[in-house]
């Protein structure tokens, strides 16, 4: 086994949702066992076990005699999806705001806005910076979530991310102003949660969360004014069918 592969069904499991969610493995493509093992470097059973668990969170649909595909989900599912989304997170956003954060959790934050402030200094969107940035989106929302207390709204968010264009790892990669707008969101958050400003913190990440929303739908809906990453614009062209 090669170093950092993954041994376990859980860890098999975590970094084919990542696959997923980010539009890497799109939806409807069928995952076949054999070669997905070869590439993973794992054997069958852990990769069986994984499967059933994406299964189980609705990820992939399951046919006997065909094997696992990547569930495909409407425009509509995508759309409430964020709705309920930007509900629950703001839910979070003003939980922390409302009941104070560590200065470990602050620090945590702080360090997502500077990363993303470095990316975005560069003023233009190079590819290769979108898995760190994607990574530190994530993380922001993570700790917002893990920080709020309420473990019935980490759990539901997260189901929400199992419909991958409403997840926190899909991005308009190739629209410069549009990422700066909404980074510009999480020091506004950030701010608001500093201060203690519960209702403001409430607002701005239902505000955050509604505007990635409509991108999306502007994008699946195929506006011109729109452009995608290669791996977003893969997902989006199979949910419109």
């Amino acid at each position: 086994m090669q170093a950092g592969r993954p041994t376990s069904a859980g860890e098999v499991a975590q970094l084919l949702r990542e696959r997923i969610l980010s539009g890497e493995i799109p939806p409807g493509e069928r995952l076949q066992q054999v070669p997905l093992s070869e590439e993973l470097g794992v054997s069958r059973t852990p990769l069986r076990e994984a499967l059933a668990l994406l299964a189980r969170d609705g990820l992939l649909d399951y046919e006997p005699n065909r094997g696992y595909a990547v569930r495909a989900f409407r425009l509509s599912d995508v759309e409430q999806a964020f709705e309920a989304r930007g509900r629950l997170e703001s839910l979070a956003a003003r939980l922390c705001a409302q009941n104070g954060v560590s200065a470990a959790v602050l620090e945590r934050l702080r360090e997502c806005v500077a990363g993303g402030d470095r990316i975005l200094a560069k003023g233009v969107l190079d590819p290769d910076d979108l898995p760190p940035y994607r990574a530190i989106n994530v993380c922001f929302h993570e700790t917002i979530l893990e920080t709020a207390g309420n473990r019935w709204v980490i759990d539901f968010v997260r189901q929400c991310h199992n419909v991958p264009l409403a997840s926190d790892r899909v991005f308009i990669w190739q629209d410069y102003d549009l990422i700066k707008r909404s980074h510009d969101d999480h020091h506004r958050i950030l701010w608001a949660i500093e201060a203690r400003d519960a209702e403001r913190a409430d607002h701005l990440m239902r505000e955050h969360i509604f505007f990635a929303g409509h991108t999306l739908r502007q994008a699946v809906e195929g506006s011109s004014r729109w452009w995608l990453s290669e791996e977003t614009s893969r997902t989006i062209a199979l949910t419109r069918r």
